[in-house]
């Protein structure tokens, strides 16, 4: 189950490949993030040092009048991946034309999991070639809807 998404990754860039990865966060996000609250809106992934982090992932106070002085919504937080997850996605980011992008973080059991991806991003053609592709399926499932 979804707790928040990306959802104009899809319109925005063409997914190659995805991975799955932990997160590294204080007790309040926590409680944030399972109240369905943040943004993944303009984040992104960047490696350095053997770590990967989540730049711009927004997460607000859990409760305004108890949160610490230097609490910072917008901090990087680490991702918790492989070591070979991590080579992957450094060679990945070298590369010109690709980013990785956080698409949803998710529950999984008691963990907090963060679905990544490493995106190409779309020209305008592609955006309207899906945006078609989109309305001629929404079309079609109601023209089937109203056969029954």
């Amino acid at each position: 189950m979804a707790l928040i998404q990306y959802k104009k990754a899809g319109l925005k860039y063409e997914v190659l490949e995805t991975f799955t990865a932990g997160l590294e966060l204080s007790g309040p996000e926590v409680k944030v993030l399972r109240n369905k609250q943040g943004s993944l809106e303009g984040s992104r992934v960047v490696v350095r040092g053997g770590e990967a982090f989540i730049v711009g992932m927004s997460l607000p106070a859990y409760q305004q009048a108890n949160t610490p002085a230097g609490y910072d919504p917008e901090r990087n937080r680490r991702l918790l991946l492989k070591k070979s997850e991590l080579m992957q996605l450094g060679e990945n980011e070298a590369k010109k034309g690709l980013t990785i992008v956080p698409l949803e973080v998710y529950n999984a059991g008691r963990y907090l999991k963060v679905r990544i991806a490493i995106v190409r991003g779309k020209n305008a053609s592609d955006k309207r070639e899906s945006l078609k592709r989109k309305d001629a399926q929404r079309e079609m499932d109601r023209a089937m809807r109203a056969k029954k």
